[in-house]
């Protein structure tokens, strides 16, 4: 008589091309996770090159990005929840802000979003004047070239940085940022000073902004900034830029508590 190998069930990949890609994709728990290869071929059972060969599928169609630290939901994932939340509620709240901040200072004023390594548009505030800047709501630039960008990634943890820009730090003019040494030393500075994030010709010549991040209990949600001219003495209206990030924080949340253990301070 002999005796069975005690072993637990044999897992049978799916057949069929459309419940493979959802085991691939249900390997990601949200916007922030990376995962190798080899760990997206054990949680899903499928052989390496099977899953290789979809995620290759998934990254050319922009539901999945790799780069060096893994792959990672993509473009059109985010875009499907941007359009399903449309981040009603940061709107709402920043909206009366936003006016009252354009009125007092008469400069231009932007609410953005991150997303990854670029910043979104999602409001656009000034008159006749804001229709010299180019920029629209619902466009994108690079976040290490902006104030509003900045003024985000300095609350993100240092690991999050690295892994965000593991292919590079390209610079959009020849005053960006170029490396990422310098972004450290850049979102660390800013931390510095109250969160408050400048720029001067980073991202377009001749344009400066400052901005200040809009911090929810998990994290900077949000970003306000004010546009103007590359000379133009930005330190004055720092205070009211604060102020104004502070108050759509308290409107949103109640508090302006934060995550700051896993942020440098230094």
């Amino acid at each position: 008589m002999t005796m069975a190998l005690l072993t637990g069930p044999e897992v049978t990949p799916p057949p069929s091309m459309v419940e493979r890609m959802t085991l691939i994709m249900d390997c990601f728990e949200g916007s922030n996770t990376r995962l190798l290869l080899e760990e997206i071929a054990r949680r899903t059972g499928l052989p390496r090159s099977t899953a290789h060969r979809i995620l290759e599928q998934l990254v050319r169609l922009q539901w999945v990005e790799h780069t060096r630290s893994g792959y990672h939901l993509g473009r059109r994932v985010r875009t499907w929840g941007a359009r399903e939340s449309g981040h009603s509620d940061l709107r709402a709240a920043a909206a009366p802000w936003l006016h009252d901040l354009a009125v007092k200072t008469d400069l231009v004023v932007h609410l953005a979003v991150l997303d990854e390594t670029f910043v979104e548009y999602l409001d656009k505030v000034g008159g006749r004047r804001a229709a010299a800047i180019a920029s629209r709501v619902g466009g994108r630039a690079p976040a290490h070239c902006t104030a509003l960008g900045k003024a985000m990634l300095a609350w993100l943890p240092p690991e999050e940085i690295d892994a965000l820009y593991a292919d590079g730090v390209p610079a959009a003019t020849d005053d960006s940022i170029g490396g990422l040494d310098a972004l450290h030393r850049e979102l660390g500075r800013i931390r510095r000073q109250n969160g408050l994030a400048i720029e001067r010709g980073e991202c377009i010549d001749g344009i400066a902004c400052i901005g200040a991040a809009i911090r929810g209990p998990e994290g900077p949600v949000g970003a306000i900034s004010l546009v103007a001219g590359r000379a133009a003495p930005l330190e004055r209206v720092a205070p009211v830029v604060h102020d104004v990030a502070q108050r759509i924080t308290l409107d949103l949340f109640g508090t302006v508590g934060v995550r700051t253990s896993r942020v440098r301070t230094a």
